[in-house]
């Protein structure tokens, strides 16, 4: 949508704990500089979909006031722990951001169709999408006055903020910190249950309700357990009990658990894990 070719973007790599490496980031803003190229904003991760992996905040926040870049947050699944002490803990940093995105149809339980950007600065919405022709000159406002259509892409756009604040109003805040710790002890309790397994492995640990894993029995190769895990998902989606994901870290194929859902039960998590754990003792078959 902003028009960026492939060859404007610079991927950074990641260390040992899927984090973006700090000082990889400062040699690559150096290198590009040095090549003619203007770096202007850093992209951040506070709680990857796929691990969990909340960057080093803090870090990147000192580093873009010191090279004068815009730090944005992509908080679309973890930002929303920031309401539990723990989530609070883990994103320290965060109030750092320029922008952050978040999705409240993730971590805060809402429907589709509510996804969210918080701006440091809001007039730079404005500058950047306000747009007064001929026939819109009777409407212009106060200066004060908020209109998310001078916000945003679109012009016309619904009230799509209504059902968050409803939840807000029904349950209050303590009710999705309520929440919020409960999906981050649940991932820490199937993280526990899988460690305690024979031939599987915990491949990331349980951070932001998120926890990977594989089953990775002696005399397979890792093509073959690549092959295996799959199909420990695909059955266990087919027996109708529970559904889990597949992604890919380093190359392997792994399992991901998300246990933010806040009807999901200590025993779901369990079963879950045990049936896994049963499929995986049949074999491919």
């Amino acid at each position: 949508m902003l028009g960026f070719q492939r060859e404007q973007l610079q991927q950074i790599p990641s260390d040992e704990h899927f984090r973006i490496d700090v000082l990889a980031l400062k040699q690559a803003i150096g290198t590009d500089r040095r090549a003619g190229r203007l770096p202007f904003c850093v992209v951040a991760n506070a709680g990857t979909t796929n691990t969990g992996a909340v960057d080093p905040l803090s870090e990147l926040a000192h580093l873009c006031q010191e090279e004068g870049l815009w730090l944005h947050v992509d908080g679309a699944y973890g930002a929303a722990a920031v309401l539990s002490e723990r989530g609070r803990v883990a994103l320290t940093g965060l109030g750092s951001a320029d922008s952050l995105s978040l999705d409240p149809h993730k971590w805060l339980f809402q429907p589709f169709e509510i996804g969210c950007v918080l701006v440091r600065t809001g007039e730079w919405l404005e500058q950047t999408f306000r747009i007064l022709p001929e026939y819109l000159s009777d409407i212009e406002g106060d200066e004060g006055e908020v209109n998310f259509c001078d916000r945003g892409i679109q012009l016309t756009r619904g009230f799509r903020a209504l059902k968050l604040w409803l939840s807000l109003k029904v349950f209050g805040v303590s009710g999705f910190r309520r929440a919020v710790e409960r999906g981050l002890d649940l991932a820490e309790i199937a993280e526990a249950a899988v460690a305690a397994l024979p031939g599987w492995e915990v491949v990331t640990p349980a951070q932001m309700g998120v926890v990977t894993f594989r089953y990775a029995p002696a005399g397979l190769t890792p093509e073959a357990q690549d092959v295996l895990n799959r199909g420990l998902v695909e059955k266990l989606i087919a027996s109708g009990f529970a559904m889990i994901s597949t992604t890919t870290l380093r190359g392997r194929v792994v399992l991901r658990m998300c246990t933010i859902n806040p009807r999901t039960t200590e025993g779901d998590v369990r079963e879950t894990i045990a049936r896994l754990a049963l499929l995986g003792r049949k074999g491919p078959a």
